[in-house]
This record gives structure tokens, C-alpha cells and sequence, in this order.
């Protein structure tokens, strides 16, 4: 079984087959930087580096571009309150996000372009679609996009879901970057300077102003991937109008199909509900982080449902994801204490039949599921060989490998404290030395002491050792 996508477009479940293999152009919609994104914002961005990661275990070549919006309504609201300039306000959102993205171990994407340095672009490209008669420029100097001339050349204005077309009123225009989903009116390609801008504007041959959120994506994806590429992701919020808008303008300017396949991560609840500010379950990253929870927790946590699934995220759930990484990490820790040495000599590559399940899982539409219950099956007949003492050096050092290439799609990676600190083993020899100077009193102190600092002492084949609790 090959790689099969669900592609909002087709509406269905298809073969992913590049434009251009083993190239892969993959372009998702990146942060707003006007606040610190949050645990809504990271289900999308962790669901794509999953795509990526799977993609190039695969042997695909992905191109990776996330854009920066740094130029729409909100951000130039903020930038008037705040009395700041465009670029420091935004700069430090944009430098909290990556950092953020570190620690949930997203791969850094190869192209991150803000939109304010692809001003030319995006006029290059609204000057085409004035060229062909789908955008006209309004009274005002703003330039907005016709959706009835778009239809009228024998273009589909719909392709990602179903509008009701016949309420379309033309000419009626919308000029700010979001609206709902029953709106269909032309939209703004160019919005003309209005003294609420401030400083944020640019010179254009259309006068001063600046682009509409829409616009945007479709220059910079365009100039770095090329008129057509292969896969487009983002949350389903972004299905209408954002996405579909890039599509009508895309393929107005150049005749070509924009994008092959569409992925869209469902959306994800909070305790239960819609995240809200005012209902205290609105969490960006560095709020569950001072809550005691690490980044490879919550990146465990976003990666256990399917992104199509509409996901329910909570801090019970956190604490699930706790447990089973420590009983991932317990059970990578006996097997390198068996592997020893011959880690060194284990091979580059394994086959085996979790893998081979692993992969079966993921090639089917990213079926996350399916892939964690081959993973803790493969934990737990790995725990009985080691009960069973059935386990050799080598066959520990098989098991390891075969953990690497698994985790090298997750990017669960290891408990930073995953090795114990000298002052618990120096704590640990101690309590031996007590017990056999039957000095049971000192050898019970030493053990309570151990516990109220987070570690007990667990029998193995090798003596006692310590495991964090």
C-alpha cells in the first residue's frame, strides 16, 4: 500500500503522487504574529511537521515553506495602540514562536518569508489580475478581487467546499482580511491607505497601501515553490475564505491548478469546549509549560488523535501523556542497559514487523492511532522478553534502531533527564553499602530520602537502580 492523503479538494482519500518526484513542494499557512500562538494553532503546526517528517522517511525531498504573516488588521491595530514600529512588534511574536516551535521539536521549515519583504510579488500579482480583467481597482484605491469575472473566464469559485453561489450579490465588497463563511463578495487584494495605517503602508501603482491577508500566501507560496506545487496545509478554519481565495487568485493570474492537494487538521476543543479567554482554557505553550508540563508531553498529546478528528485537549490528557512516555522512555532504558556495547556495531538499517505496521498505519492518511498501538504492543512484548531474561545484547541494540527510526517521525525524543544525577547514584551506593552493613534504619532513611526527590529503587537482573517516579 502506497501513500494515501484525504485531499479537501477531491474531497476523498487519494494516492499521493508528487508533481515532480521525489520533489515535494509543501507550503503551510504560518503565525499571525500578533500574540503567542496557541495549543489550537500548535495541533496544525505539529500535524504538519508529522507530514514532513513521514514525507522524508520516505525518501521524498521536501521543500518546507511556512510564511510569516506580519502585515493584517490586527497587527496594525496592536502597532497603533502599542505606539511601536511594524517590525519590532512583530519581530518578538515571531522570535517566541520558533523558539516555541523548538521546544515542541518541530523541524525548522527550509523558507519562512514574511509577507512585508514580498510586497513586489504581491503587486506583481495583483497587476496580473488587473491585466486579465478578474481584479478591478475601486474608488477608494483599494483593488479588490471579482469573484463574478473569476466565474465569468471559467473558473470554479468553490473548489474546497460548497458556497451558495446564487446568493452571490456582485460587486458587493468585503475589505477586511477575515468573514464568514456564508459571505460571498469580491474581496481586497490592495487596501488603500487610511490613517488608521499609520506608517504601515507601501507605494504601489495603485497609490499607497498595503495587501489584503490573501494575497499574501499566494505570492510568496508562488515564488518559492512555482505556479503549481504539491501540498497545502493549515487548519479547517482556513478552508474558507483564506484558502479558497488563494486558489481564485492563483489560478486567475496564471491559468495553471495551484495547488495538488489540500490537508486541513481539524479543530481542537478544550476541557470540552471551544477555546476561550474568558472561560480560563485558552493555553499557549508557555501556559501548560508553567504548569510543570514539557514541550515532548504536549507534542505526545497533540500527535494521539487523527488530524481530522476534531481533538479534545486536557490537562488530564497531559498528564496520560506523561505516564506513557515514561513508560516509552523505562522501557528504552533497560534496553540500552542490555544493548551495552553493541549499540556500536548495530545495523544502519532494520526491518521488523512493528515497522513494518508503523509505516502501513501512516501511509494510510496518517493513521496516528494505529501507529501508537503498534508502538506500546511493541513496548509491551519488549517488557516480557526482558522479564523473561529471553533478550540479548543484540537483539536489545535491533530494538533500539528500531525505536530511532520510529521516533525520527514522532519527534518525541528523550527525557532530558533520562540519565540519573551523580549525587541519586552516590545516594544509591550508600543505601547498598547500609544494607550490607544490615543497617537497616540508615538503608530505609536513604531510600525515603531518594523518594522526596523523585526517584525509586527498582530490582533488575544487573542490582538495584534508580528510576524516576
Amino acid at each position: 500500500m502506497g501513500l494515501k492523503f484525504f485531499n479537501t479538494l477531491s474531497r476523498s482519500v487519494q494516492d499521493f503522487t508528487p508533481l515532480a518526484p521525489p520533489r515535494v513542494g509543501m507550503y503551510c499557512c504560518g503565525p499571525t504574529v500578533y500574540d503567542f500562538a496557541h495549543i489550537g494553532n500548535w495541533r496544525t503546526f505539529v500535524f504538519a511537521d508529522l507530514v514532513r517528517r513521514w514525507l522524508e522517511s520516505k525518501s521524498f525531498q521536501v521543500t518546507h515553506v511556512m510564511n510569516i504573516t506580519d502585515v493584517e488588521d490586527k497587527i496594525i491595530k496592536n502597532v497603533r495602540e502599542r505606539k511601536t514600529s511594524l517590525r519590532e512588534f512583530t519581530g518578538a511574536y515571531e522570535a517566541a514562536f520558533f523558539a516555541d516551535m523548538k521546544t515542541l521539536n518541530c523541524l525548522e521549515p527550509h523558507a519562512r518569508p514574511r509577507a512585508t519583504g514580498y510586497i513586489p510579488e504581491i503587486i506583481a500579482l495583483i497587476e496580473k489580475l488587473l491585466a486579465r480583467g478578474i481584479a478591478y481597482k475601486a474608488a477608494d484605491g483599494s483593488v479588490y478581487f471579482s469573484i463574478e469575472k473569476y466565474r465569468g473566464c471559467g473558473c470554479h469559485y468553490g473548489q474546497l467546499l460548497k458556497l451558495n453561489l446564487d446568493a452571490l450579490r456582485a460587486g458587493e465588497r468585503v475589505r477586511s482580511d477575515e468573514y464568514s463563511k456564508e459571505s460571498v463578495t469580491d474581496f481586497a487584494l490592495w487596501k488603500s491607505r487610511v490613517p488608521e495605517d499609520g506608517d504601515v503602508f507601501w507605494p504601489s501603482p495603485f497609490g499607497e497601501g498595503r495587501p489584503g491577508w490573501h494575497i499574501e500566501c499566494s505570492a510568496m507560496s508562488m515564488k518559492i515553490l512555482g505556479d503549481s506545487f504539491d501540498l497545502h496545509l493549515g487548519g479547517e478554519d482556513l478552508v474558507f475564505p483564506h484558502h479558497e481565495d488563494e486558489i481564485a487568485q492563483s489560478e486567475g493570474a496564471t491559468g495553471k491548478p495551484f495547488v495538488k492537494y489540500w490537508l486541513h487538521g481539524a479543530h481542537l476543543l478544550v476541557e470540552g469546549k471551544k477555546m476561550s479567554k474568558s472561560l480560563g482554557n485558552y493555553f499557549t505553550l508557555r501556559d501548560l509549560q508553567a504548569k510543570g508540563f514539557a514541550g515532548r508531553e504536549i507534542r505526545y498529546l497533540l500527535l494521539t488523535a487523527h488530524y481530522r478528528e476534531t481533538f479534545n485537549f486536557t490537562l488530564e490528557g497531559l498528564q496520560g501523556a506523561k505516564a506513557a512516555l515514561s513508560r516509552i522512555d523505562e522501557c528504552l532504558g533497560k534496553l540500552r542497559e542490555i544493548a551495552g556495547a553493541s549499540r556500536a556495531t548495530s545495523p544502519v538499517t532494520v526491518e521488523s514487523a512493528t515497522l513494518t505496521a508503523f509505516t502501513e498505519a501512516l501511509d494510510d492518511d496518517l493513521n496516528i492511532s494505529a501507529a501508537w498501538g503498534e508502538i506500546f504492543k511493541w513496548v509491551t512484548d519488549t517488557n516480557k522478553r526482558i522479564a523473561e531474561n529471553s533478550l540479548t545484547a543484540g537483539d536489545a541494540a535491533l530494538a533500539l534502531t528500531t525505536w530511532e527510526k520510529i521516533d525520527s517521525v514522532l519527534g518525541i525524543g528523550t527525557r532530558p533527564d533520562a540519565g540519573v544525577p551523580p549525587e541519586m547514584n552516590s545516594l544509591l551506593e550508600a543505601r547498598q553499602a547500609a544494607r550490607k552493613a544490615k543497617d537497616f534504619k540508615k538503608s530505609d532513611a536513604i531510600r525515603d530520602e531518594l523518594k522526596a526527590k523523585g526517584w525509586t529503587i527498582e530490582d533488575t537482573p544487573k542490582g538495584p537502580r534508580l528510576k524516576k517516579i
